[in-house]
């Protein structure tokens, strides 16, 4: 079953186009993994959290991925990491226009 994984975490940026460019081999590297459906990068600079929400294949992708990007993360020095996974009602998200991919 397609799942939902969320990261949110404390970021002093940098943000926007600047985290863009700072970021590319990083997002490169993500583009890549096993069972990645899509990636939304989130951020809000007012409250110095970014994170993202991934769309992944299945569950046991989704779950690989947060074990290996938690540590990748707190190997940055990033600290408080908040991971989430959640399955998605795709009845529901259909009539929302949801698109599983």
């Amino acid at each position: 079953m397609a799942t939902i994984l969320q990261f949110d975490f404390p970021y002093p940026g940098p943000w926007g186009a600047d985290g863009a460019k700072a970021l590319k081999d990083l997002a490169d590297s993500i583009a890549a993994e096993p069972g990645l459906i899509w990636k939304a990068w989130t951020e809000n600079e007012a409250e110095g959290i970014a994170g993202g929400i991934y769309y992944f294949k299945d569950e046991p992708s989704a779950l690989a991925y947060k074990d290996m990007h938690a540590a990748r993360l707190a190997s940055f020095g990033i600290k408080d990491i908040r991971a989430k996974v959640f399955d998605i009602n795709e009845g529901l998200s259909e009539i929302t226009r949801f698109k599983n991919a």
